[in-house]
C-alpha cells in the first residue's frame, strides 16, 4: 500500500507538469488553430536558460530568465513564421512547426552535448516523509507551482480582457476581429504564455530524482501531447485532467512493471499512448473536447 500511495503522489505530481505543457498545446490551438510540434523546443530552450544562468546570476534570476526566454522564443516563432506563412492551410502550418522544432532541437543539441546539466534549483534531493510514505520535495514543488499557475491561468481566462479576447476569438474569429479584437495580438500572447508554461514544466523535468537536463529532456513534451488530445484539444479543463490522468498511469505502470512483464518493457513510456488511443476511440473529439457536428 505505501508503495502505491508512493507512485500515486508522484504520478499526480508529474501530471501537474504534464498539464502546463498540455496547456501550452491548447492555449495555442484554441489562439490560432495550430497544432504546435516545435512545442519540446520550447521546453528545451527555457530549461537550456536556466542550466546556464543559475550559477553567474542565482537560480531564482536565472528562473525568470529562462521563462521570458521560452516566451520570446515563442513569440518569435508565431511572428516570423506563423503569421507571415503565405499558406493558411492549418495542417500546413503544423507541418511547419515541425520543421522549427528540427531546427531549434538541433542547435540545443549542438549546445548540450553529451553533458548533463544541473539546474541549481533549491530543493537538492531533499525528501519529505508523508507517515511511511516518502516523496521527493521537488515533486511537492512541482505539484504546487502547476496549481498555482494552472489556477492563476485559468481565473485570468475567465475573467480578465485577455481571457474574454482568447475565448471570443476561438469561438469565431472572424466575428471577434469584427468586433475590434486584434487577433494576431491574441495569438502572440499565446505563443509567449506557452513557452513560459514550458520552460516552468523544463525545471521540474529536469531536478531529482532525474540526474538533470540533458538533450532529450525535451523529448519529453511528447508524452504531454497525448494529455492534451486525451482531455481535448481545444479544452482547458481537458489539459489538466489530462495531464493528471498521463502522469498517474506512467507512474503506475513504470512502478508496476515487474508485475506486467507480459506487456514487455518499458510499458510506462508506451501506457501515455494507449490510454490516448482508447480515450479517442470511444471519444473522438477528447474527454473535454468540442464535437464538430455537420449538416448532412
Amino acid at each position: 500500500m505505501t508503495t502505491f500511495a508512493e507512485l500515486l503522489l508522484n504520478g499526480i505530481s508529474l501530471g501537474a507538469v504534464y498539464s502546463l505543457i498540455a496547456l501550452g498545446f491548447v492555449i495555442i490551438f484554441k489562439a490560432s488553430e495550430v497544432v504546435n510540434f516545435s512545442h519540446a523546443s520550447l521546453l528545451l530552450v527555457g530549461g537550456f536558460i536556466i542550466a546556464k544562468l543559475h550559477d553567474p546570476i542565482g537560480f531564482w534570476a536565472a528562473l525568470a530568465a529562462g521563462v521570458a526566454g521560452a516566451a520570446l522564443v515563442g513569440c518569435l516563432v508565431e511572428f516570423l513564421i506563423i503569421r507571415r506563412s503565405k499558406n493558411p492551410s492549418h495542417s500546413v502550418l503544423a507541418i511547419v512547426t515541425i520543421g522549427v522544432d528540427i531546427v531549434l532541437a538541433t542547435e540545443l543539441t549542438r549546445q548540450i552535448g553529451t553533458s548533463v546539466l544541473a539546474m541549481g534549483d533549491p530543493w537538492g534531493d531533499k525528501v519529505v516523509h508523508l507517515g511511511p510514505v516518502s516523496i521527493a520535495q521537488t515533486r511537492v514543488a512541482a505539484l504546487l507551482v502547476a496549481a498555482l499557475l494552472i489556477t492563476a491561468f485559468l481565473l485570468a481566462f475567465k475573467h480578465t480582457g485577455w481571457g474574454v479576447a482568447m475565448r471570443a476569438s476561438a469561438e469565431d474569429g472572424e466575428a471577434a476581429a469584427l468586433m475590434g479584437i486584434r487577433l494576431g495580438r491574441v495569438s502572440l500572447s499565446a505563443w509567449a504564455v506557452a513557452g513560459a508554461l514550458a520552460a516552468v514544466a523544463a525545471l521540474f523535468l529536469a531536478v531529482f530524482p532525474t540526474p538533470g537536463l540533458d538533450r532529450t529532456t525535451g523529448m519529453v513534451a511528447l508524452k504531454a501531447f497525448p494529455a492534451a488530445i486525451l482531455g481535448g484539444l481545444d479544452s482547458t479543463t481537458g489539459a489538466l485532467v489530462g495531464g493528471l490522468a498521463i502522469g498517474v498511469t506512467e507512474s503506475l505502470m513504470s512502478g508496476y512493471q515487474n508485475d506486467l512483464t507480459f506487456l514487455g518493457r518499458g510499458i510506462g513510456d508506451v501506457a501515455p499512448f494507449l490510454v490516448m488511443l482508447i480515450v479517442l476511440l470511444v471519444r473522438p473529439a477528447g474527454l473535454f473536447g468540442t464535437r464538430e457536428l455537420t449538416r448532412v
